[in-house]
C-alpha cells in the first residue's frame, strides 16, 4: 500500500513537468490533483484491454477525495475497456482525439442486481441480474465526466446483433449509469453506438448534462439518448442527439415495482435540444412512470425527421401520475405527429401489475409551436374512465405534408382547451380566445448552479 501511494505521488508530482499545454474546462468543481491514464499502464492501441488500468487509476485517485479531489486525463488514443467504476469528488476528462472503446468481451462486464424500480431485467424479464454499464457509479458525491469533445464509442453493434439473435442471457449494458448519487455533471463529449441507453442517471439529484453529441443508427434498438430516471433537479441543455429510440426519455420505474419504490422524477428542464429520431420521440415521458413525474419544463427544442415531439406514454397498471408538464417554443420539421399521448402503452414488466392502478395524467401544457411537413397534428388517447385532464395547447401553427391524413386530430378520453391552433383541434379541446398556456416564471434550483472555470 505504501509503495502504491508513493508511486501515485511521484506520478502527480511529475505531471506538471511533462504536460505540454494547459487545458481549461467548465465543471461543478475543480480538482486539486490530476494524473494521466498512461501512468497506470494503459495502452491506447484500440486492441489492448485497459479495464484494469481504468479501475486501478480511479481506485488510487480516490484517496484524494477529501483533499480537493482528483482528475484522470484520458489522452489521445483508442482505449479499449470493459466496465469501470467512478469515485466521489472525481473528474474523468477525455481529451480531444481520445476514444474510449467499449469492449466486446462479455467477461469484462460484471453483473449487477436489477434495478429495484424495474424489478426484473429489461431485455430479459425472467432474469434478476443485469450487465453493468460501461462507465458506472453508485452512492457518489460530486462526479464529473467531461472533456474537450473526446469520444466514447460503445461498439454497440455486437450487442444489438446478439440480442436480435437471442444469444444474450442478461440485459444489454448502458453506456453511462450513475445511481444513488448527488452532484453529477456529464458534458462536452461525443457518445457513439451505445449497446442500450446512452446516459442513465437514476435515483440521483442535482444533475447537469450539457454540450453532448449522441449518435446511433436510427434503426438501432433502444438507444435512448438521455434517460433521467427517478431523479430530482436535473438540467439537460445544448445537446444534439440522433437515435434509434427516444432522444430524451423521462422515467421513474415500472408497474408494481415503480409504485413500491415510489421515487418520482421532478424538477427537470430540457432546453435547446436538437433531435433526429424517425421512429421515436424527441422527448418521451414514460412509459415507465410508476414512481410519478412532475414539473418537467421543455423550452426552445428542435426535432427534425422525428416521429413525435413530446410524447406521453402510460397505461393501465402504471399507477402514479404525470402532471405539471410545460412545453414552450418547439420548432419541428418532418414529423408524423406533433402531439401524441397514449393511455394504452401495453408493455409490462411481468404479470404482477395491478389492473386497478390507473395513472393520473393532468396539467399538460404546450405553447408556441411551429411545425412543417406533418402527417398527423395529434393523437391524444386517454384511458376509459380515467381521462387525461387539463390539457392546454396554444399558439400553434402546423403545416401539413402532402401525405397528410384525416382526421388530423384524433382524441378520446381527454379534456382541456386550445387557443390559436391551426389546424383546428378536436371538439374535446374547445377554443378559448386569446389565451396563453402557462409556463413557470421561477427558476429551478439546478439553474442557479454556475460552473467554475478549471485548468488542467
Amino acid at each position: 500500500m505504501v509503495i502504491s501511494v508513493l508511486s501515485v505521488v511521484v506520478i502527480l508530482g511529475s505531471l506538471g513537468v511533462s504536460a505540454a499545454r494547459s487545458v481549461q474546462y467548465s465543471a461543478i468543481n475543480c480538482r486539486k490533483h490530476s494524473a494521466v491514464l498512461t501512468d497506470f499502464g494503459a495502452i491506447g492501441d484500440g486492441k489492448t484491454s485497459n479495464t484494469k488500468a481504468f479501475n486501478y487509476a480511479i481506485r488510487n485517485l480516490s484517496q484524494y477525495a477529501n483533499d480537493g479531489g482528483a482528475l484522470l486525463v484520458v489522452p489521445p488514443g483508442k482505449w479499449l475497456t470493459g466496465s469501470f467504476n467512478l469515485t466521489s469528488h472525481f473528474t474523468l476528462f477525455i481529451q480531444e482525439d481520445a476514444v474510449i472503446l467499449g469492449s466486446q468481451d462479455e467477461s469484462e462486464w460484471p453483473q449487477l442486481p436489477v434495478l429495484p424500480s424495474y424489478g426484473i431485467g429489461r431485455d430479459h424479464p425472467t432474469t434478476y441480474e443485469r450487465t453493468s454499464s460501461l462507465i458506472f457509479g453508485t452512492n457518489l458525491i460530486d462526479v464529473v465526466i467531461t472533456g474537450d469533445n473526446g469520444t466514447i464509442d460503445g461498439q454497440g453493434s455486437y450487442w444489438w446483433d446478439k440480442e436480435k439473435k437471442k444469444e444474450l442471457k442478461l440485459s444489454r449494458p448502458f453506456m453511462i449509469e450513475i445511481m444513488y448519487s448527488d452532484q453529477i455533471q456529464i458534458s462536452n463529449l461525443t457518445l457513439l453506438n451505445s449497446p442500450n441507453w446512452f446516459v442513465h442517471p437514476i435515483y440521483s439529484s442535482n444533475i447537469i448534462i450539457q454540450g453532448m453529441t449522441i449518435l446511433a443508427p436510427v434503426d438501432s434498438p433502444n438507444t435512448d439518448g438521455i434517460d433521467p430516471d427517478s431523479c430530482n433537479n436535473t438540467r439537460i441543455q445544448d445537446c444534439y442527439i440522433v437515435s434509434g429510440d427516444d432522444c430524451v426519455a423521462v422515467k421513474s420505474g415500472i408497474d408494481e415495482y415503480g409504485i413500491k419504490f415510489g421515487m418520482p422524477t421532478k424538477h427537470l428542464i430540457i432546453r435547446r435540444l436538437t433531435c433526429i429520431s424517425p421512429y421515436s420521440a424527441m422527448i418521451a415521458i414514460g412509459s415507465e412512470m410508476s414512481g410519478g413525474i412532475q414539473d418537467v419544463r421543455a423550452e426552445d427544442n428542435i426535432a427534425i425527421n422525428t416521429e413525435s415531439a413530446v410524447r406521453i406514454k402510460t397505461g393501465v397498471g402504471r399507477g402514479a401520475y404525470v402532471k405539471d408538464i410545460f412545453v414552450k417554443g418547439m420548432n419541428l420539421s418532418t414529423m408524423k405527429y406533433v402531439f401524441w399521448m397514449t393511455g394504452s402503452y401495453g408493455s409490462h414488466s411481468d404479470h404482477g401489475f395491478d389492473p386497478k392502478a390507473l395513472p393520473n395524467i393532468t396539467g399538460i401544457n404546450y405553447r408556441d409551436v411551429t411545425a412543417t411537413n406533418v402527417t398527423y397534428s395529434a393523437s391524444l388517447d386517454g384511458i376509459t374512465n380515467d381521462p387525461f385532464t387539463r390539457i392546454c395547447i396554444s399558439n400553434v401553427n402546423i403545416q401539413l405534408s402532402e401525405q397528410k391524413k384525416k382526421p388530423q386530430w384524433n382524441c378520446t378520453d381527454i379534456a382541456g382547451i386550445t387557443s390559436n391552433v391551426t389546424p383546428q383541434a378536436c371538439d374535446l379541446l374547445p377554443e378559448k380566445k386569446e389565451y396563453d398556456c402557462p409556463y413557470p416564471n421561477d427558476k429551478l434550483p439546478i439553474d442557479n448552479v454556475q460552473l467554475k472555470t478549471c485548468t488542467i
